[in-house]
């Protein structure tokens, strides 16, 4: 009776073994890693084609400034390209960490390290550049709001 008991044991435990799998052996985790590559491609392709649609309304606002020269409409041709750099460089940091996080490694997660730092850097100095130049280019826009109450433009004299 005393050998009968850990028999039982050890069958009940290769009968537990056979029905919970770990991930590993289940394929689940090659499933997720497959949707998280899908899902950083996709992530990737986003930002790839924000880039292609900002240099597009850039170009377009481009052309309308040559037709009559106007040299203050370059700013804001620039401003606009800005703006969707700044949200492409979002969208491809996104992507890098998903990468990452697949298959973290010490490597992978140097060289995330390094494309984190450029990658903030550069939407760092946009973004102040932006700043900067909408700061510099609101004084020169004389509008209704920015005029004193008495010298509207449809005030009756």
């Amino acid at each position: 009776m005393i050998n009968f008991v850990p028999a039982l044991f050890y069958f009940a435990q290769e009968a537990a073994d056979s029905f919970v799998r770990s991930p590993a052996s289940g394929g689940v985790e090659s499933s997720v890693g497959n949707a998280v590559q899908w899902l950083r491609l996709f992530v990737e392709t986003t930002g790839a084609v924000v880039i292609a649609l900002g240099v597009c309304v850039a170009a377009y606002q481009f052309v309308r400034a040559l037709v009559p020269p106007q040299v203050e409409s370059y700013n804001r041709i620039r401003l606009t390209l800005a703006r969707y750099l700044a949200l492409a460089l979002e969208f491809q940091l996104g992507a890098d960490i998903l990468s990452t996080a697949i298959a973290p490694s010490w490597d992978r997660i140097g060289k995330l390290g390094a494309i984190a730092v450029i990658r903030t850097t550069l939407n760092y100095f946009l973004t102040r550049e932006m700043r900067e130049e909408r700061e510099t280019t609101r004084p020169n826009q004389a509008s209704v709001d920015t005029l004193p109450p008495d010298e509207t433009p449809l005030a009756p004299r």
